[in-house]
């Protein structure tokens, strides 16, 4: 069993590698973004107060994260745990370990996904998904084989993102340097840091990862 944290920028295929370990290593993954949206409608103490906090339109506090992520590590715990999107900052950082100290736990591998900015641009303003059956296609990589048509399920709903665009993914890339590069000296100095390439093709990068828990 391995806890581990996956740390990269937008578009860095975070979500497509934590899913091959969910179904390869039967982990569990925490995602910041699903356990809100879960909470929200579970009609717990804890769900009601992320309820609250999200119809009024305010940003949850690391406190009720941190509750969110104690109850999901009191339960199955399978092949371990993949944080996935938490933490974000330095004081995020410091409160899952003192949350994984109180469990009796530890986190065993930091695995930041490496990628260069104007290949991860290139990347992610030319991504289209079928809006029926979430089949991903790529302008230059994999477009689908007829133009607007799903090669997955025939649908002729294929949508962007709003905010693929050029100018928009350079923001969130600045938001996530500001926020979490300091996350990665904070690790490194920790000695539980390893880096993959994220930019590789995702079968090298799964492989990459799987060398990183192997030694765990």
């Amino acid at each position: 069993m391995a806890n581990i944290i996956l740390l990269g920028p937008p578009g860095a295929g975070k979500g497509t590698q934590a899913k091959r370990l969910v179904d390869e290593r039967a982990m569990v993954q925490l995602s910041t973004g699903d356990m809100l949206r879960e909470a929200k409608t579970s009609g717990t103490e804890m769900g009601r107060r992320v309820a609250e906090v999200m119809d009024k339109g305010q940003l949850v506090t690391d406190e009720i994260v941190i509750g969110l992520i104690e109850e999901k590590l009191t339960g199955a715990q399978g092949g371990g745990f993949i944080f996935d999107g938490f933490p974000r900052t330095l004081p995020q950082a410091d409160a899952l370990a003192a949350l994984l100290a109180r469990k009796g736990q530890a986190l065993d591998a930091v695995i930041e996904m490496q990628v260069d900015d104007d290949a991860l641009v290139a990347r992610i303003t030319g991504r289209y998904t079928c809006g029926n059956c979430g089949e991903v296609y790529h302008d230059q990589t994999r477009p689908s084989k007829v133009a607007g048509t799903c090669d997955a399920c025939g649908s002729h709903d294929l949508r962007r993102r709003a905010d693929d665009n050029e100018l928009a993914l350079k923001t969130r890339l600045m938001e996530y340097y500001k926020k979490t590069s300091p996350l990665i000296g904070y690790y490194y100095a920790k000695g539980e840091l390893s880096t993959v390439n994220g930019l590789a093709e995702m079968d090298a990068v799964a492989a990459e990862i799987a060398k990183v828990l192997d030694k765990t």
